[in-house]
């Protein structure tokens, strides 16, 4: 009828007062500034120490002769990795804790989630390839140089980065195809892909699956190559008759299944769960462990429990220790 608008009149004026987010604003931990501060400096020195660890054990690697071994390449590349995931989000959170504008851009926030999720899932890889290489190392030890050489282990680096580039672009392509005209406060420290599903307005049902069936997927092949991998490891430990022989092998092989366990078990309880039971406040804490935390951790776990690194260690410290001295 004239003078009355139309169904469809009325779907263009909403759709004109729908606007879509140019920028996102992480809400974080909380508004009590000397909470702020407090995670502020506890999270810095987290930081600090994750970075000295892990690039400090990439130097020492490339630096000392006897840890130019596979399984050491390895643990290096991981430590670098673990140094770029930390770095990915711990210095926005930072900057957040202190500064009253919280806000990312849309596309820094696109561009936080696929670092985040390619260095997240590189690592996954990376860690059923070094379970591959302890299989390699303990159940052939005479044949280990030839078995794991170069044409062996550095295609299985470089396939862990092209795997977790490849995923990461599935994700971050499928979840900034959204909109999000709803809300633009994100419920996290950093761009995560949960919370940013939670705040679009469109039907986020294929993200959903996506995510679970993509990180599913990864996360059964990985973990069953570490588990088909340890099951052979068992088998020649059985095969090994003296104890000391035993115990070097459960040493070496100790700090990786630790590594492995934590590493996973965060990660299957952040992704592999329905929507409906995510708890946004729980799930940012769980989130800051696995990607702020471990990596803290890994140099920790890899190295006091491991005989050539702390062996490298005290060489370096001495090296440095009669350097200094011979100057003096």
């Amino acid at each position: 009828m004239p003078g009355f608008p139309s169904d469809l009149d009325l779907y263009g004026i909403q759709m004109k007062n729908v606007t879509e987010a140019t920028m996102f604003i992480l809400m974080g931990f909380t508004d009590d500034f000397e909470m702020q501060v407090f995670l502020f400096l506890l999270f810095l020195a987290i930081y600090l120490f994750t970075l000295i660890g892990n690039l400090g054990l990439v130097i020492l690697v490339i630096g000392e002769s006897r840890l130019h071994n596979p399984m050491y390449y390895f643990l290096s590349v991981l430590s670098f990795l673990d140094a770029c995931y930390s770095s990915v989000v711990t210095p926005k959170m930072l900057v957040n804790f202190l500064a009253e504008d919280k806000s990312i851009s849309y596309l820094g926030c696109a561009a936080q989630m696929l670092l985040f999720v390619t260095f997240g899932t590189t690592e996954c890889f990376l860690l059923a390839a070094m379970a591959y290489d302890r299989y390699v190392a303990i159940y052939n030890p005479l044949l280990y140089s030839v078995s794991m050489s170069p044409r062996v282990y550095v295609p299985l680096i470089v396939a862990s980065y092209v795997g977790g580039i490849l995923h990461a672009s599935v994700h971050t392509v499928a979840t900034f195809s959204l909109s999000f005209c709803a809300s633009n406060e994100i419920r996290h420290v950093f761009c995560d892909i949960p919370p940013l599903l939670a705040i679009s307005c469109s039907d986020t049902h294929t993200n959903q699956l996506l995510l679970f069936y993509f990180v599913g997927s990864i996360e059964i092949v990985t973990i069953l190559i570490v588990l088909i991998s340890y099951g052979f490891i068992v088998l020649a430990i059985l095969n090994i008759h003296s104890a000391e022989g035993r115990r070097k092998v459960f040493s070496t092989c100790g700090s990786h299944l630790t590594g492995v366990s934590i590493y996973h078990g965060t990660i299957l309880f952040i992704y592999m769960r329905p929507s409906s039971s995510y708890a946004l406040e729980h799930d940012m804490i769980v989130s800051i462990f696995y990607t702020i935390v471990i990596p803290m951790l890994n140099p920790i776990i890899y190295s006091l429990r491991n005989k050539d690194v702390k062996e490298a260690m005290k060489k370096l410290f001495m090296r440095n220790w009669f350097l200094s001295k011979t100057h003096n």
